[in-house]
């Protein structure tokens, strides 16, 4: 499994480098890893989800030790594996949850700014949406239920980070975000 996430961390080290676009460049090697990943090209498949996971951990991992914009390269790498999972036939939605919680629980792990990284997934997931065709809001919603899982997990001090995030984020949908933190969801 760690094959993966090596090979995304040297691809976005790579890229990184020569790529003045890191949100495009982290976009391109997330989708081409996790349908990789999936079709079992240089080693064994996995499940869509679990090649989502590794491959937003490889490149979330790759731009904490290279810089550049971390944040622009969450955007991407959620987007990227969103649109690798809709090419292999995974829940577009499920991608958007599971990347999310992984951007967050990754982040927590390396010491970095869990709130931040948050909001980037989300607007990952909301950029996706049009990639592949889904209700922006679909997808805003599995990612915001995807960061708020994860940091619930990792605790109540990140989990109120988290949270607070996302409701002062101008760029995202406020009526969807609310809705889940207020449990007065319609779905």
């Amino acid at each position: 499994m760690s094959s993966i996430i090596d090979d995304v961390k040297s691809a976005i080290t790579t890229v990184i480098s020569g790529a003045g676009d890191i949100v495009s460049a982290s976009q391109d090697v997330a989708k081409d890893n996790v349908i990789k990943a999936v079709q079992g090209v240089g080693g064994a498949a996995v499940s869509g989800i679990t090649a989502v996971s590794e491959v937003v951990d490889g490149g979330v991992q790759a731009f904490s030790s290279v810089g550049g914009s971390f944040t622009g390269g969450v955007v991407g790498l959620v987007r990227g594996a969103i649109d690798g999972a809709k090419d292999t036939g995974v829940d577009v939605t499920e991608a958007a949850g599971e990347a999310a919680s992984t951007v967050v629980k990754t982040t927590y792990q390396i010491g970095g700014d869990v709130g931040s990284v948050a909001v980037s997934a989300v607007e990952g997931a909301i950029a996706a949406a049009g990639d592949v065709g889904v209700d922006s809001g679909t997808l805003a919603k599995g990612a915001v239920l995807g960061t708020i899982r994860a940091a619930d997990e990792i605790g109540s001090e990140a989990g109120s980070i988290v949270r607070k995030a996302l409701l002062s984020a101008a760029a995202l949908p406020h009526d969807i975000i609310d809705a889940l933190l207020t449990g007065e969801t319609d779905s």
